[in-house]
């Protein structure tokens, strides 16, 4: 039990890794000024590979569910993702998405009657530490649109976590994996046309690659990783396993782009490393699912 449980988490842990490449992927390989059509390119032909692979569309509330939690954890979380981005330094805005765990803790005692414990709420905060003293700098400027951003970044995924775990779908991991996909992707092509415009006429060799890299392992192999983890671990174990994203950026930052890590990013990366390793080892166990209001039982992931 204890070895599957090992193995569910590390298998998890590799979707925040794979994330945790995007800012290389982004500036070395796509066209600059474009993280919507990048963030569309990456949800939407992934996702409709996987419906395509899985041949499986949503049956009866499973289309509202699907587009709820695709908006949720795909279209919504990544408009307000890049809108923090673009207005803060990357440092301020994945110290304020690191107050993530502490919204799905609330929210799981809320939602699925899990408790909220001193050592889960202790984590959370020696994770923020962490991820602030290993990516904000003392220069970084505040920007209010851009901090509530990445406030609703943060508050939109969390909820999108627990409502995963509230929700089982009937369907196979692919097939649900690609519905939100799906969703996310459309609810972003709108608003990608009106802010950025139509895609551009000519892609680079290297561009086409870094956008297969993104849909590929960064959404197709990765959410389906990370809705795997959500399905069989418990949402705060799921949650603080998205600290390793900064950690693996850095790090990727120091071996190919030559950054310097200074003894307080060290620090920070130590202790964001181990506010994951405590929160696996203290987070309860996943709370039976709870059962729907209303009849048949088909519910999320």
């Amino acid at each position: 039990m204890l070895r599957d449980r090992t193995a569910a988490l590390l298998l998890t842990a590799l979707a925040p890794a794979v994330w945790g490449s995007t800012y290389l992927v982004t500036t070395e390989l796509l066209p600059p000024g474009r993280p919507l059509l990048a963030a569309v390119l990456r949800a939407l032909p992934a996702g409709l590979l996987l419906v395509a692979v899985t041949r499986q569309l949503p049956k009866g509330s499973w289309w509202w569910k699907a587009m709820v939690l695709g908006t949720l954890n795909i279209g919504l979380f990544l408009a307000l993702l890049f809108v923090s981005a673009y207005r803060l330094p990357g440092g301020v805005a994945a110290t304020v998405g690191s107050v993530q765990p502490l919204l799905v803790a609330g929210l799981s005692a809320a939602l699925l009657g899990q408790r909220l414990t001193l050592r889960t709420l202790f984590s959370a905060v020696v994770g923020i530490a962490g991820v602030a003293l290993l990516v904000l700098r003392a220069d970084a400027r505040l920007d209010a649109v851009g901090v509530a951003a990445a406030l609703g970044g943060a508050a939109v995924m969390a909820t999108g976590v627990v409502l995963s775990k509230r929700w089982t779908s009937p369907a196979p991991l692919l097939a649900t994996t690609g519905w939100q996909l799906v969703a996310g992707g459309l609810l972003l092509v709108p608003v990608t046309l009106l802010v950025e415009g139509p895609p551009p006429s000519s892609l680079t060799t290297g561009n086409l690659l870094g956008y297969a890299y993104l849909g590929l392992i960064g959404a197709a192999v990765a959410y389906v990783l990370w809705f795997r983890g959500i399905k069989v671990l418990s949402p705060n174990e799921v949650t603080f396993l998205g600290l390793l994203s900064p950690l693996v950026a850095a790090l990727l930052g120091w071996i190919v782009l030559g950054q310097g890590l200074t003894p307080a990013q060290l620090l920070g990366a130590a202790l964001a490393l181990g506010a994951v390793v405590l929160a696996a080892r203290s987070a309860p166990r996943p709370a039976a699912p709870v059962a729907p209001t209303t009849a048949p039982a088909h519910a999320d992931r």
